[in-house]
């Protein structure tokens, strides 16, 4: 599938352009180690317990160095990087950069820019290859050295493709998606085959709630550049309009023509969530062992396996195989869901187990605000249920006002239903299930919604469809479901 706001994605500082030319000789940025950027984070939460305002946005920007360990401070100019995308310059191999070791893409870049540094393929490369490596290791801080190597690109070429379609990776990694359609389509204009910028189109037209010329761009894209990327964001577009079949043909598709462990990974990840979706356990957790075949520290199909290990029962499994994937990469999902089956489970000390993974979510969306980063979904979605809920409603409220999609419509209903406002919640919890959309979460929720506004048979009908969809959807709210079930079927 393509990639959800959670995005994943479902975020990160700005710094001014560095000039075109040659890069100064400062040593190679440090790396951190996982441990040091969750420690990190761990400082930074709790110093936010202990104060707000001024202070944690100065806390933000000395966690963004953490992160870093000091790249940013010592003058990283986005030369180290990840993963490339295709033909981007005539000396460093493809292949290596797409489809080999995410290190050796990293050190082939560091060098090949350093030797050759008006090469704007090179550093259009290292722009988009920073946003994907924030995507991997969760750190948000990389996309100003994102946006200064592609600056350099541009710089050394105006108007270059492969700058534009890294700016539009940039802006919707940043959840920027208006932005982030207007690079792309400014980069189709000189170059209607860039498959990066087609699929960024995809992202960002889903993202703001166009599915119907999110469908038509994904048949573009399929015609022009049909692969894995293409095939997967198709898949999803397919899902978002309720036809599970055809995502699932589509995923299948990809998966016979992934050329290489990555794409492997990828998709068998994407068909492992859908089946999940779908209450599919054992399917999904097959896909996901098929993804970890492929790469076994590929961090989205660990998560995808906690998912469904817990789901399926194996709440033990479930957090060991989360406490690995947040102890990598502390992004708000994984984090929320720790959290949950820690609550779930109750043994002593859970509850501050708990608290402690919602605080980290705390913390990384301070850290991608203070970096320039749209994270007011991620906020409402966490908020709502583990935080405040005024400041649930305020970051809902204004991820809708910015896209109105099926999960800002979820997100806004669900804010205003934990503010004691039902009634108004209900049209948008029943927006976010117009589309044929089959999500559990938002048929809880729906019906959650209708219960307290009135309407029980509406509600007993959202809440049976959202556990035969997928009864272990989350361990709070499928407990919760089932609960508010009894109390209806009580009150018969």
């Amino acid at each position: 599938m393509s990639p959800r706001s959670n995005d994943s994605t479902r975020g990160s500082g700005q710094e001014a352009t560095p000039p075109a030319g040659a890069p100064p000789a400062a040593k190679t940025p440090r790396t951190p180690s996982a441990a040091g950027r969750v420690d990190a984070l761990r400082r930074f939460a709790a110093a936010a317990r202990r104060g707000r305002g001024p202070h944690l946005a100065s806390c933000a920007v000395l966690l963004a160095v953490a992160m870093t360990a000091g790249a940013v401070a010592v003058g990283g100019d986005g030369r180290d990087a990840a993963r490339a995308v295709p033909g981007v310059s005539r000396a460093v191999s493809a292949d290596v950069l797409v489809r080999g070791d995410l290190d050796t893409a990293i050190r082939s870049l560091q060098t090949h820019v350093r030797q050759q540094p008006r090469d704007f393929g090179a550093w259009a490369a290292l722009g988009f290859a920073q946003v994907e490596r924030a995507r991997t290791d969760g750190d948000p801080s990389r996309y100003t050295r994102a946006e200064r190597a592609l600056a350099r690109s541009l710089a050394l070429r105006p108007g270059n493709d492969q700058a534009l379609a890294g700016q539009a990776a940039l802006a919707a990694a940043r959840h920027d998606f208006a932005a982030a359609l207007d690079h792309a389509d400014h980069a189709l204009e000189r170059n209607p085959y860039s498959e990066r910028a087609l699929c960024s189109r995809i992202d960002a037209l889903v993202e703001l709630g166009r599915y119907a010329e999110a469908a038509k761009a994904a048949a573009v894209a399929d015609r022009r550049r049909p692969g894995v990327p293409v095939f997967t964001r198709y898949a999803y577009v397919r899902e978002l309009r309720g036809d599970v079949r055809t995502a699932r043909r589509v995923l299948h598709r990809a998966l016979d023509s992934a050329a290489g462990p990555a794409d492997v990974a990828y998709v068998a990840t994407a068909l492992g969530n859908l089946e999940r979706g779908q209450g599919r356990y054992d399917t999904a957790l097959r896909h996901y062992a098929r993804a970890l075949a492929a790469d076994d520290a590929y961090l989205p199909a660990l998560e995808g396996r906690a998912r469904a290990q817990a789901a399926d029962g194996d709440r033990a499994g479930a957090i060991t195989t989360l406490e690995q994937v947040v102890a990598r990469s502390p992004l708000p999902g994984p984090l929320v869901a720790l959290g949950e089956l820690y609550e779930d489970r109750g043994a002593p000390g859970d509850r501050a187990k708990a608290r402690e993974q919602y605080a980290l979510v705390d913390a990384w969306t301070a850290l991608a605000r203070a970096g320039g980063v749209d994270v007011d979904l991620d906020t409402a979605l966490a908020a709502a249920d583990h935080g405040d809920t005024a400041e649930a409603l305020r970051a809902a409220r204004a991820a809708w006002d910015r896209r109105r999609t099926v999960h800002t419509a979820d997100a806004l209903a669900w804010a205003l239903h934990r503010a004691g406002r039902s009634a108004e919640a209900l049209p948008y919890a029943r927006r976010a299930t117009a589309t044929g959309y089959r999500d559990a979460a938002f048929l809880h929720h729906r019906g959650m919604i209708e219960k307290a506004a009135g309407q029980d048979r509406a509600a007993r009908a959202s809440l049976i469809a959202a556990l035969r969809l997928n009864p272990g959807f989350s361990p709070l709210g499928a407990r919760a479901a089932r609960a508010a079930l009894e109390d209806l079927e009580a009150a018969r």
